[in-house]
């Protein structure tokens, strides 16, 4: 029997992510069974559960093909000399975020996957590690704007991490639910509150 090469099963997997992806869309993440992304894959069972044997593994390979993304993303940013001030981290950021609030995105997967989880022990220990890995790019970031003097000497990284990082599904939220709000609008806003005039 030939050997099936590596390129192979990487398109197949894929084939089945996008299925998902499609479902879960289509759907919601609750009403969608491991048959329906089957038939959307156009794939035999045996086929498809060579490669994933449950939504859970699903939705865990999807969210880690976004936060792969995101780590490059911020991993650029790391990499420069000087980093970029907030305002700017954060509006490249929030760039990358417009592009998952729209139906091919993955954020509203996200919040069917976030109301899943309060009942899902598998799901929400899936949750608690993802948001902690990316939580904890935001510290480092924290820390590296302090060291290039965009924020104040002594300032708790962990709590301007923890603020950042919280900003970011803040906005997400607001997109998908009055989908009327735009990137500057919202950083102007974060500027405004960082950078407040004295009162006279």
């Amino acid at each position: 029997m030939p050997r099936v090469s590596e390129a192979h099963l990487a398109a197949r997997r894929q084939q089945i992510l996008d299925a998902a992806r499609i479902c879960f869309a289509r759907n919601g993440f609750h009403a969608t069974s491991m048959q329906d992304v089957i038939n959307e894959a156009e794939l035999s069972v045996g086929a498809f559960y060579r490669y994933f044997r449950s939504k859970e593994e699903l939705v865990q390979a999807i969210a880690e093909e976004v936060l792969g993304t995101v780590d490059v993303m911020l991993d650029e940013m790391r990499a420069m000399d000087s980093p970029p001030p907030v305002a700017e981290v954060m509006r490249r950021l929030l760039r990358f975020v417009d592009l998952q609030v729209g139906p091919a995105g993955v954020f509203p997967m996200a919040l069917q996957v976030w109301a899943e989880s309060l009942r899902n022990p598998q799901l929400a220990e899936f949750v608690r590690q993802v948001y902690g890995k990316m939580r904890a790019h935001f510290d480092d970031l924290a820390r590296r704007q302090i060291e290039a003097g965009h924020l104040p000497a002594g300032t708790d990284p962990a709590a301007v991490g923890s603020v950042l990082f919280g900003l970011i599904p803040a906005y997400a939220l607001q997109r998908v639910l009055l989908g009327e709000l735009e990137p500057e609008t919202f950083i102007a806003g974060i500027e405004a509150l960082m950078h407040p005039t004295t009162p006279r």
